[in-house]
């Protein structure tokens, strides 16, 4: 996964360099993405001083965390 300035997160398959899914929500740039230990939730921190959780089976977003 990785974050972009264009306030996107990719998931990428890692055996190609294919973008998978682009998660769409944040506002501003993305400066960090987490995963998960069992990697099925993903976390992006951005500029818009949120973060978001993400499913990476479905690319949908489950909640978003507000400072």
């Amino acid at each position: 996964a990785s974050g972009s300035l264009d306030n996107t997160v990719k998931l990428w398959d890692t055996s190609t360099g294919k973008p998978i899914k682009t998660l769409t929500g944040h506002t501003k740039e993305v400066w960090g993405v987490s995963f998960s230990p069992d990697g099925k939730i993903l976390a992006s921190a951005s500029a818009d001083k949120t973060v978001k959780l993400w499913d990476t089976s479905t690319g949908k977003e489950i909640k978003t965390l507000t400072g």
